[in-house]
């Protein structure tokens, strides 16, 4: 079994606009064997199909450049490779600090209409914290960093950076994640 711990970031705006799809523009995730050591990376910034040019306020959030999401490459050509780097044909466990990334990806499957039983093997790691720590209410990851009196490493809000942050706190606890 491997782990991917996985962290999206989206096209976004100030006023949370309802009437706007967000969409994935960096895929960040790290792979952790079972004994808790980091395998591998992934990192790709992807093109959004209908708002390619982010806002002013998405750019500020995540520090992602526009020439960044210029330059790459489509959702359908950035997930293919995601899945071949997990390699989806053998045993994985996709681990997120909470259940957007798991519906972000689906999203943009089903805006590409791709499949998306890739994602049934998937937990939210900011639930099960919570519960592992008898907290009254599930905690953002900087929070969670700051109980476990780990650093935030890079920058937060950028896929990779968070990817490797909430890693750290995947690895203080490889014991007591529940797989279901």
């Amino acid at each position: 079994m491997k782990y991917i711990i996985v962290d999206l970031e989206a096209t976004c705006w100030e006023n949370k606009d309802l009437q706007k799809k967000n969409e994935i523009i960096e895929i960040g995730a790290v792979c952790i064997n079972t004994e808790g050591e980091i395998q591998s990376e992934f990192s790709e910034f992807v093109k959004p199909l209908i708002n390619p040019v982010l806002s002013e306020f998405c750019k500020k959030l995540t520090t992602i450049k526009q020439n960044d999401i210029d330059a790459a490459e489509s959702f359908k050509e950035v997930i293919e490779r995601f899945k071949n780097w997990i390699n989806v044909n053998e045993d994985y466990m996709l681990c997120s600090w909470g259940f957007y990334d798991k519906s972000q990806f689906k999203s943009d499957c089903e805006l590409h209409k791709l499949g998306t039983n890739w994602l049934n093997h998937h937990i939210s790691l900011k639930h099960q914290y919570a519960e592992i720590k008898k907290l009254q209410r599930p905690i953002g990851m900087a929070g969670a960093l700051k109980i476990e009196k780990l650093q935030i490493d890079g920058t937060h809000h950028r896929g990779i950076d968070d990817a490797r942050n909430i890693a750290k706190i995947f690895i203080q606890h490889i014991d007591k994640w529940k797989y279901k």
